[in-house]
């Protein structure tokens, strides 16, 4: 099924949106946490400044 979603987003309007993955460190465990979002092209910047 993975592929399916790659391959509608490699075309149309897909081509606007990427993938990214954001690691935290958790402040109670000091272990590394990772948020992964599909954002707009145009919103990546916001996506890694906002915690």
């Amino acid at each position: 099924m993975a592929k399916k979603v790659v391959a509608t987003l490699k075309t149309g309007a897909g081509k606007t949106f990427s993938k990214c993955i954001k690691m935290l460190k958790s402040e109670k465990t000091g272990a590394y946490q990772f948020k992964e979002e599909i954002v707009h092209n145009d919103h990546i910047k916001d996506f890694f400044t906002k915690k």
